[in-house]
């Protein structure tokens, strides 16, 4: 499907008219029927604007005219929910060719219409073998047209290009997260970033199992014993050129590409959801091809420590002691708290090679995040209110929530241990999203400008597209926008 700008509005065609509902919503629909040329009474009627709702009007040459609600104050993440449910509810019975007016808004809401109609257009039918064909405005002959004011073109074409480049790469992401684990192995994390990085002109460098030995990545490595699958770690790195003195952002993901929970097995009941386990990864890997794609003045790296968590005569056992890459000795309490270990290498090998300006961890991490703010926001921990606000507006500007919970030093009891240098779970029934950022922050070596984003009750989550948890791809618009609030505040 192909997407054009265009500032003649549409004559003929299914054509979306997006509406805000406002004070003015009757004389708003008054105005509207005259230009559509129908009785005032027909929208007024039964029509509010409530989010994602719909009124279908067909014209004389059986064309449709779709009104769709945006509800009170939309933000960015209201007009992307309203057009992905429109679109997908109706994807079926969509024409070759749809207009969209969006000329009596500002054309910044492009981005998230675009996103809305492209994800609109995901199937989660990924290994079924009789599925149908895709619909045919989704087909190389579709074609979108997005009505826009005059004067903001230039806003709308930027808009458009940062959306298509968010688009493609998060549909590529969404199928990673949505496949199961015989089709998704570390190393297939590993050939979606070096494809990535060749057609995106960025670094791309991969630790096998015979270098994370060699360079003592010992974290990693015993998380990945029980498994037959070898582990690697992911080191990606877009730095853009002409670009002196650029701000050095470090991304560092969780890459489990299933946990069954090792030794400390996990019940059965939901054990094939975590496939997804791998949110923070797929967040980072995300990231770092957007930035690309967009050319980005700004320096990013993205690790990502990826193996599987099972269970074998080899798996490490509850009370093992393992020595991570920064030499810190780790006790494990509970081989389910598997990601923070694999992090803690992850950590310890950027701060160590990269030295960032800043460095931010995406993980889905505990259970406890969820227990505390459900699936509405993400964790975000850090001794550092300026980043703390910076990726709260960022936040707050895509939609993809987050919520600050403490770190306070108080919580470093939680993890220490009488055996070794620190251990990975507190066995305590309360605070565990804490204590487990305070295990963090110990690989990040004080680093002034760390964040932790625990996005356990985010990045898998109910959607239109099936009838039990999916990908969402959280993370990604997140720190893109952060990322360019960055830039321009550092001009």
């Amino acid at each position: 499907m192909n997407i054009i700008l265009t500032t003649q509005p549409a004559t003929t065609g299914d054509l979306i008219i997006p509406v805000e509902q406002t004070a003015e919503l009757t004389d708003q629909l008054a105005s509207l029927a005259q230009k559509l040329a129908l009785p005032a009474a027909v929208l007024q009627r039964d029509f509010k604007a409530d989010a994602k709702e719909v009124l279908v009007l067909y014209r004389q040459d059986g064309s449709k005219i779709y009104l769709l609600g945006i509800g009170d104050k939309p933000q960015e993440m209201d007009w992307l929910r309203a057009f992905r449910k429109l679109i997908f509810d109706h994807k079926t019975k969509l024409p070759e060719q749809l207009s969209i007016d969006l000329s009596a808004v500002y054309a910044d809401v492009v981005e998230a219409v675009v996103l809305g109609v492209r994800w609109g257009g995901y199937d989660l039918k990924l290994y079924q073998t009789d599925k149908p064909a895709p619909p045919v405005f989704f087909s190389e002959a579709g074609q979108l047209t997005l009505f826009i004011n005059p004067n903001q073109q230039t806003v709308a074409q930027e808009a458009l290009t940062r959306a298509e480049a968010i688009a493609q790469t998060q549909r590529q992401i969404l199928d990673l997260m949505n496949a199961p684990a015989n089709y998704k192995i570390p190393q297939t994390l590993a050939d979606w970033a070096v494809l990535s990085g060749k057609e995106n002109d960025y670094a791309v460098t991969i630790l096998d199992k015979a270098e994370l030995e060699k360079q003592k990545l010992g974290a990693l490595l015993s998380v990945s014993q029980g498994s037959d699958v070898p582990p690697v770690l992911i080191v990606t790195e877009y730095k853009p050129k002409g670009v002196t003195n650029a701000i050095k952002v470090g991304l560092v993901g969780k890459g489990v590409t299933f946990d069954t929970g090792g030794v400390s097995i996990k019940t059965s009941a939901s054990m094939h959801l975590m496939k997804s386990d791998m949110g923070g990864a797929a967040a980072v890997l995300g990231t770092v091809e957007v930035a690309a794609k967009l050319k980005l003045p700004i320096h990013v790296i993205g690790i990502v420590p990826a193996t599987e968590n099972s269970t074998d005569g080899r798996s490490t056992k509850p009370g093992d002691v393992v020595t991570a890459y920064n030499g810190k000795t780790i006790e494990i309490i509970d081989t389910d708290a598997e990601g923070r270990v694999i992090l803690a290498d992850g950590l310890g090998y950027m701060v160590k090679n990269f030295q960032p300006d800043i460095l931010i961890d995406l993980a889905t991490l505990t259970g406890n995040v969820i227990a505390a703010l459900g699936y509405h926001a993400a964790g975000l921990f850090t001794q550092n209110d300026e980043l703390a606000n910076k990726l709260t507006e960022a936040s707050n500007q895509t939609g993809e929530r987050l919520w600050r919970l403490p770190v306070w030093d108080v919580y470093r009891e939680d993890i220490k241990s009488d055996v070794a240098d620190l251990k990975n779970y507190s066995g305590k029934p309360v605070a565990g999203a804490i204590s487990a950022a305070k295990f963090l922050e110990v690989f990040t070596e004080n680093h002034p400008a760390w964040a932790h984003l625990d996005i356990a009750g985010m990045a898998f989550a109910d959607t239109e597209f099936g009838s039990q948890k999916n990908a969402t791809g959280f993370g990604i618009r997140l720190l893109i926008a952060y990322l360019r609030a960055l830039i321009l505040e550092t001009r």
